[in-house]
């Protein structure tokens, strides 16, 4: 069994805010149900992370189309937590960035 590390973050649309899980392409085959572990992945999230505030945050500092990266999360195909490196977006400065 190998760990696999999923990028996470938020993309920001019109009429939502999307949750967004990157894939490794060589992701293990222990992964069966992309379903399955993309929801993990988000409850990692969530579980380690303010959804409200970084949502709120979010979506009253940044612009239709951005993506916010929050980081990433390394998982067993098992589904247990090897390894996350979570962070709270900070908005943009004065430039826009």
């Amino acid at each position: 069994m190998c760990s696999d590390t999923f990028g996470v973050g938020v993309r920001v649309t019109e009429e939502e805010l999307r949750f967004l899980v990157r894939v490794p392409t060589d992701v293990d085959s222990g992964w069966t149900d992309p379903e399955a572990f993309q929801s993990l992945v988000a409850e990692v999230v969530w579980e380690r992370l303010d959804r409200r505030s970084v949502l709120e945050t979010i979506a009253n500092e940044y612009d239709t189309g951005d993506t916010v990266t929050l980081g990433t999360v390394t998982l067993d195909p098992d589904g247990s937590v090897v390894d996350h490196d979570l962070t709270v977006p900070g908005g943009r400065d004065r430039n826009g960035r």
